[in-house]
């Protein structure tokens, strides 16, 4: 299926480089953003310096996209005023440029963060509460709320993707559980990109097929991707891999300790 025209917010970061190769094919034009400066690779491309926290600078580039990708925003834990700036707001001017536009889908990138608090033991699904792992774990989950916000009252088509662990290959144990890999990233990105205009709103884990993982996968009829890596293919690679998981410990491990998030706590 055709992609027409595609918008990809954050085209210059690990994951959006991965889609704008994959995707370039696919789209008859794609639209890519970055703070970093960028340059055309193929003919099919534009692509444009913005800063997603300038809203006119945001809706002057995505003009005539058909769908947008919004990777875009600060992807780690940082002060939540930063995290309120770039990804709450970022994500608003994109949410709100898609609106006045008139495009149909967006889809946005949020994290498995959002429930890193429920125990490694418990299959979580995405319609069950919000446990944030930290401040960047609660910056994502205001991005689906601002999401489900702008399909309700918009209109607009949304997916959000609670991205995982995207890595070339699993590094360490967690990854056994959160592994995306680049070739089932693109695979949700696409169906994502061309589910049925009717999916007014979806949250899905984008995760790989992982025997350990603890997030379910999407139901067909939300969305058509069925991940094909698992990590566990990687696990003679990977220290510790043999030890026991503790069930009860949080999904999100390291994240989860009160020192990871007081070092971006301003005094």
């Amino acid at each position: 299926m055709g992609l027409g025209t595609v918008a990809v917010t954050g085209a210059a970061g690990t994951i959006g480089s991965a889609v704008r190769e994959a995707l370039r094919h696919d789209a008859s034009r794609l639209i890519l953003l970055d703070r970093v400066p960028l340059r055309p690779q193929t003919a099919n491309e534009d692509v444009h310096t913005v800063d997603l926290r300038d809203a006119p600078a945001v809706e002057a580039a995505l003009a005539g996209a058909d769908s947008v990708l919004h990777l875009g925003g600060v992807p780690d834990e940082a002060p939540l005023a930063d995290l309120l700036e770039a990804n709450v707001l970022g994500t608003h001017h994109v949410l709100e440029a898609a609106r006045r536009h008139g495009i149909e889908r967006v889809v946005l990138a949020g994290s498995n963060r959002v429930t890193g608090f429920y125990p490694a033991g418990h299959l979580t699904g995405p319609q069950e509460p919000i446990r944030a792992d930290g401040l960047y774990g609660v910056s994502k989950a205001a991005v689906e709320a601002l999401g489900r916000l702008y399909s309700d009252k918009f209109g607009l088509s949304v997916i959000c993707l609670r991205i995982g662990s995207f890595e070339p290959v699993p590094v360490e144990p967690r990854h056994l559980a959160t592994w995306l890999s680049p070739r089932d990233a693109v695979g949700y990105v696409r169906a994502a990109l061309t589910a049925p205009r009717s999916t007014r709103f979806a949250t899905v884990y984008a995760v790989s097929a992982n025997t350990r993982r603890f997030w379910e996968l999407p139901e067909p009829s939300v969305l058509d991707y069925t991940p094909v890596d698992d990590a566990e293919l990687h696990a003679g690679d990977i220290p510790g891999a043999d030890l026991p998981a503790d069930p009860a410990a949080p999904q999100a491990g390291p994240y989860a300790s009160p020192e990871f998030t007081l070092e971006h706590i301003r005094p």
